[in-house]
């Protein structure tokens, strides 16, 4: 049997998993288990639920919004593991001498973000703790490669920064951090799968665990070189994605209560504001023995 691994640059896990095949970390880890492997390269991280449904792969990991708006969709997951908390790995941004001093004074304003992306939750669960609504408080549009220069021009009042964007834009100066991702969200990568190959096959879910533990290493002993890879891959100088890689924890932990607690809090608000169309309990996508 092949496994077949999604990989998106927004997953760093994933990502120099993918890169570092060279270095077996996945086969190495799968071979005794009598499996292959596989990598499925895709753009957008929020259709990783699909793809897992579909059976175009059997492996991935995001941010913490894609697996709820998944739920929310009817897709049956499975949590297998999440990284450590990213405190520092994005930001809400806005421009140094904004009126803005909370992100109360956001109302009625433009908010640039990556829309259904761990930044939806950060933004949504901020202005929920203000007392305000994403859905009827701001107008969130999705960021483009224009997002900062729209900032700086005032033709947008926020952006949500993040990795080595967020590295250029405070070296550049003249923008302020409104509201650090460490204040709001724990904003950690998560990793699902689905939930026949969860509970049947736990041995290999296990092994890819590990492969991503290897490939976390392997990124936190050698910050440079993954900074090159990045930078020639992806764009961008490979000093500003040395400093968003060094940010990075590059550890992966067992899901949690606590973080299943942080899921349910962001599937509730995202529900209480219309982002998805019905209740998601996020207990469901547990499996029904240990993965990990």
């Amino acid at each position: 049997m092949t496994i077949t691994i999604g990989v998106h640059s927004s997953n760093p896990s994933l990502y120099y998993l993918y890169h570092l095949t060279r270095l077996g970390f996945a086969q190495e880890e799968l071979a005794p288990l009598g499996e292959t492997v596989a990598f499925h390269p895709y753009a957008n991280g929020v259709r990783t639920g699909e793809l897992l449904t579909q059976g175009v792969i059997d492996f991935g990991g995001t941010g913490s919004t894609p697996p709820i708006t998944a739920q929310a969709e009817g897709h049956d997951l499975v949590y297998t593991a999440v990284s450590a908390a990213r405190p520092e790995h994005g930001a809400l941004l806005v421009l140094e001498d904004s009126p803005a001093g909370t992100v109360a004074d956001l109302k009625d304003a433009t908010v640039h973000l990556a829309i259904g992306s761990w930044q939806t939750h950060l933004v949504a669960k901020a202005l929920d703790d203000a007392g305000l609504s994403y859905a009827d408080d701001i107008t969130p549009v999705r960021g483009t490669e224009e997002s900062e220069q729209l900032l700086r021009s005032g033709a947008v009042a926020a952006w949500v920064a993040q990795g080595p964007q967020l590295a250029a834009a405070r070296r550049t100066g003249g923008l302020r951090t409104l509201v650090r991702t460490a204040d709001v969200i724990s904003d950690r990568s998560v990793f699902f799968t689905r939930r026949e190959l969860a509970e049947s096959r736990p041995e290999v879910i296990e092994a890819l665990t590990r492969a991503l533990r290897r490939a976390d290493d392997w990124a936190a002993a050698h910050p440079r070189a993954a900074a090159e890879i990045a930078a020639a891959d992806l764009g961008g100088g490979a000093d500003d994605w040395e400093t968003a890689l060094r940010a990075l924890p590059w550890r992966i932990e067992a899901v949690s209560e606590e973080f299943v607690a942080e899921q349910q809090e962001a599937a509730d608000i995202f529900h209480r504001t219309g982002f998805i169309g019905g209740p998601v309990t996020v207990a469901r996508a547990l499996a029904t023995a240990p993965v990990v």
